[in-house]
């Protein structure tokens, strides 16, 4: 996944960073020699406004989903533009409504944008653009495609786009946390060899280079499902609980110290890695992403950790 790491900042907007990743550059050039050749605009500077246009949406889809999250108490960090579109790093809470309501948003805000790029296309067509100003109605046009393409194609449910995800928060009402990735993700890998397959068929390599980023992503989320259903059925530790979802840690080394990374377990040995002697007064649960002082994980029971 892209990150700010050699990335451009381009601004602030409701506290969140907006950056722009180096290869955006170099696939605009590229797109800009593929779609020259078309010979769909008279000028350049339209192709430009076109590929400008197109990470504005992605852009708003992006925002989408940082405000969402943040309206059901999750964390949003940055968004990241890059050639296969944006991401949002948000971390919504472990729950299936505000995961449901957090990664909708996005393919909301594209449904929201479709009936008015629609009205304009349609003003411009009974003002008689295609004749009198062919260039600004062709960039209409595909505007309006780009819209409605980027919509039909997130809401594939295909693991990790946000169709498949939203499939995920729905199979996690009946199924859980773990085993609705799980699903997802077997789902994902399935419709994945379908994009790889029409990728083939198109002789498309944009289509190829998504289709290598859903594989990776999708065998990343089969993986963290069959940790999480391991985590789920491992004994856990008497005596704690987690402030935010009452669930008790599990017992072993699932923990790794910031430090050293060393794996460790953080309520045997009180907060303190055992290779590196750091301490720690605060941790993560594993079940629901909070994190709170490892005092307040004691339950009356509890021998009072030595931090």
């Amino acid at each position: 996944m892209p990150t700010r790491n050699g990335s451009i900042r381009l601004f602030q907007l409701f506290g969140i960073n907006v950056y722009l990743h180096w290869s955006w550059f170099i696939v605009a050039v590229i797109r800009y020699q593929l779609h020259s050749q078309w010979h769909q605009y008279s000028s350049p500077v339209w192709y430009g406004l076109e590929y400008v246009t197109l990470f504005l949406i992605v852009l708003v889809h992006e925002f989408g989903h940082q405000l969402a999250c943040r309206s059901v108490g999750g964390n949003t960090h940055d968004i990241v533009l890059w050639p296969l579109g944006g991401v949002a790093y948000v971390s919504p809470p472990q729950r299936p409504g505000a995961q449901l309501w957090s990664i909708a948003a996005g393919p909301l805000v594209n449904v929201v944008l479709l009936p008015i790029l629609s009205m304009v296309w349609k003003l411009t067509y009974s003002a008689d653009w295609m004749e009198t100003l062919p260039d600004a109605y062709s960039y209409v046009k595909m505007i309006w495609l780009i819209n409605v393409v980027l919509l039909v194609f997130n809401l594939m449910p295909v693991y990790p786009l946000d169709g498949g995800q939203i499939l995920r928060s729905l199979l996690w009402f009946p199924f859980g946390r773990a085993r609705s990735l799980m699903i997802a993700s077997i789902i994902g890998l399935i419709g994945v060899a379908g994009i790889i397959a029409y990728a083939l068929f198109a002789q498309s390599i944009w289509i190829g280079i998504m289709a290598a980023f859903i594989l990776m992503n999708c065998w990343s989320g089969l993986m963290q499902a069959r940790a999480m259903l391991k985590m789920a059925n491992a004994p856990r530790r008497e005596g704690f609980a987690c402030p935010v979802c009452k669930t008790a840690p599990p017992l072993g080394a699932i923990w790794r110290c910031g430090k050293c990374r060393q794996p460790f377990d953080i309520f045997e040995t009180q907060g303190i890695c055992p290779h590196c002697q750091t301490k720690f007064t605060a941790t993560s649960c594993p079940e629901c992403g909070n994190q709170r002082p490892i005092s307040e994980w004691m339950t009356s029971t509890s021998a009072p950790p030595k931090l």
